[in-house]
């Protein structure tokens, strides 16, 4: 039996799946001796709703239905609603039925929220998140709509591990025309972010053999991370002023690396022509792999885009991308495209892995793109994050003199260089914290200090109202005068 309704105190639908999981617990009761049957009931109901098996606003049975399915008189199970009616438990309503109440609800210990925050930030300058707000609510919803009313059926079926054909087919000519990449659908896999490409990468690597991968320093400790989850170690690799520098790099004796060539996370750098040559004569030296991460690849303000590095050697990168910047981290839906020779082992770890990403959410996307709703948002995101970045570095030239800003050109955070007298940087970013600001420096990212005396922040943006932006540096600002 699975009882239906309406909760009229809230109007919500009743929980059937509550009453149905605590089922179980009442049947002992039934079963029980006649002189204790009343009794067993009540203390098996009492127990059912203090243990949260029946949560508060579920709709109970009819005192008849309940009383013909478990076997016993209807005035036994009449009596036990009154009871725990009376006691708080449940609560019923003149031709409304019996529900549990919502004084009921168990006391459950507070359920964590790891998500990355800053608690009890004022103004949150870590960057790595966009704008949230400018999510396209009303696009995204006509889109589902429409794809759900037109998605067959056999599409709600397992999916494809590479991930849905129309999808990979959009993704293959955005890709192809916005980055410059060599986008074949065949070797293209639908992932859960970036993170899952590089894990999924991981652990084809280890299978060929590789126990070390390259990555830059300074760069994304995630990048370490997630190959270390596949059982590679690390090896961090310096950059100069056009990217990773190659004669660390050959002396390495690593086979793959990490990179981020159009918009080198944190320091802003974009590869140039001849390190991106270099690069790839190393890959098919070594018979190597480049992996490229284009985490932010579609924002550029004050230069032409810098297209992929795939595009001149899809056999010797990996590329890889996802919609966290431009729509929405939470959607987790990303791209990895591999070299034909790979592609293979990638698709059968991502079937082991999750049997592929979810269909209606592959289909929402695929629409979303091929009717031009990702190009519309990718300018709207373009000018809201253009505006902001030219209000921090006007925030910060007003209230930090002499300071020099650099990776402003694209992305959607800079590097901010403060004059010594702002410094020792420890004592800079106590102060910051205590004016409510959060800030992260530049050695966060790094593999070991190189103990400069100014202070360096990475300072992200896009998230940030331009208002907030000019709040945040004026505390900063206001409390590194005090304590001056």
């Amino acid at each position: 039996m699975t009882p239906s309704g309406t909760n009229p105190a809230t109007g919500e639908p009743s929980r059937g799946d509550s009453w149905n999981a605590a089922w179980e617990l009442l049947l002992p009761a039934a079963a029980a001796p006649a002189r204790q049957r009343g009794r067993a009931l009540q203390s098996a109901l009492r127990e059912a709703v203090r243990s949260g098996r029946l949560g508060a606003g579920t709709r109970l049975p009819s005192s008849r239905e309940l009383a013909t399915d478990l076997g016993v008189s209807r005035g036994l199970v009449t009596e036990a609603y009154e009871q725990l009616t009376a006691e708080g438990y449940l609560r019923s309503g003149r031709g409304a039925g019996t529900w549990v109440g919502g004084a009921a609800r168990p006391a459950v210990r507070g359920v964590r929220d790891l998500a990355p925050r800053a608690p009890g930030a004022r103004v949150d300058f870590r960057p790595g998140t966009p704008d949230l707000s400018l999510f396209p609510r009303a696009a995204w919803a006509a889109a589902h709509k429409s794809v759900l009313a037109r998605l067959p059926h056999r599409a709600l079926g397992y999916p494809d591990p590479r991930g849905l054909p129309e999808l990979r087919t959009a993704l293959a000519s955005l890709l192809t025309r916005r980055r410059g990449v060599v986008a074949d659908p065949e070797c293209l896999v639908v992932c859960s972010g970036v993170a899952q490409a590089m894990t999924l990468l991981g652990f084809v690597l280890h299978g060929h053999g590789l126990r070390t991968v390259g990555v830059e320093d300074p760069g994304s400790h995630e990048h370490g991370a997630l190959f270390s989850a596949a059982g590679l170690d690390m090896t961090a690799l310096p950059l100069d002023g056009e990217g990773l520098a190659t004669g660390p790099l050959e002396g390495s004796g690593v086979r793959a690396v990490v990179t981020t060539p159009a918009h080198q996370f944190p320091t802003g750098i974009a590869y140039s022509a001849q390190r991106r040559t270099e690069l790839l004569d190393w890959a098919r030296a070594v018979d190597g792999l480049i992996v490229e991460d284009d985490y932010d690849g579609d924002f550029r303000y004050d230069r032409a885009p810098v297209g992929a590095l795939q595009g001149l050697d899809p056999e010797r990168v990996a590329y890889t991308g996802s919609v966290s910047k431009s729509l929405a981290p939470g959607l987790r839906l990303g791209w990895l495209l591999v070299p034909s020779r790979l592609a293979d082992e990638v698709v059968e770890r991502k079937r082991t892995m999750d049997l592929g990403n979810p269909a209606l959410d592959q289909a929402l996307l695929a629409d979303f793109i091929g009717h031009g709703g990702y190009d519309r948002q990718l300018r709207r995101c373009q000018r809201a994050y253009r505006e902001r970045r030219d209000a921090l570095v006007g925030a910060l030239t007003d209230h930090f003199p002499g300071i020099e800003v650099s990776g402003i050109a694209a992305g959607l955070h800079i590097i901010a260089r403060l004059p010594e007298r702002y410094g020792p940087e420890p004592r800079f970013l106590d102060l910051a914290a205590r004016s409510g600001v959060a800030v992260r420096p530049l050695a966060d990212y790094m593999a070991a200090d190189e103990g400069d005396a100014g202070v360096r922040l990475v300072l992200g943006y896009a998230h940030l109202a331009p208002t907030d932006i000019e709040r945040g540096v004026r505390l900063m600002a206001e409390a590194v005068r005090k304590a001056l």
